[in-house]
């Protein structure tokens, strides 16, 4: 699959197939995630890949915005240590773990922690030291097929793409 190609096809996936995610596969995520780039080269993430199904359902029944953990077969949390732009490192790290699960017929649905009392919880059940800051928790199954929903409609271009200063639409063609 091209690049493009998934990221006009990838959607959000809640419901996953119980299929275990192969080791090579996992190890495809998290290279995936090393492989971003970062502010000032720091790197400053750590990927704590949970396969363990206790687990996951703890951290299910925690995440009240993420509760689908518990039937995912993998997921990876997102931990930043000392970084200058924890959410904009993140993210670009799991914007690449999720076209790569993509292309591997994988879906996921990053789940935040806002509530401090559940970011907390989670960071305790999943040993990250007090001065980490958790991201998110990237649940990953195999996609099923049946479940498969249309893409929504995206925004028109004229009205979000802007050519030279705000309010003049960048030409389409």
């Amino acid at each position: 699959m091209e690049v493009y190609e998934a990221i006009q096809t990838r959607l959000t996936v809640r419901q996953f197939k119980p299929d275990a995610v192969p080791d090579d596969v996992v190890m495809k995520l998290l290279r995936a995630g090393q492989w971003a780039p970062s502010s000032r080269n720091l790197q400053p993430w750590h990927f704590i890949v949970v396969r363990d199904r206790d687990m996951l359902k703890q951290i299910g029944a925690v995440a009240t915005s993420g509760s689908f953990v518990a039937d995912a077969p993998t997921a990876i949390a997102i931990a930043m240590d000392n970084a200058d732009r924890a959410e904009l490192d993140a993210g670009r790290a799991l914007q690449q773990m999720e076209l790569v699960a993509w292309d591997e017929g994988l879906g996921t649905c990053f789940v935040g922690l806002r509530v401090e009392e559940q970011n907390r919880k989670v960071k305790e059940l999943l040993g990250i030291p007090e001065g980490m800051e958790l991201i998110t928790i990237l649940p990953f199954g195999y996609r099923d097929e049946k479940l498969r929903r249309t893409r929504r409609p995206r925004e028109a271009l004229s009205g979000i793409a802007h050519d030279e200063r705000f309010g003049q639409a960048y030409p389409e063609g």
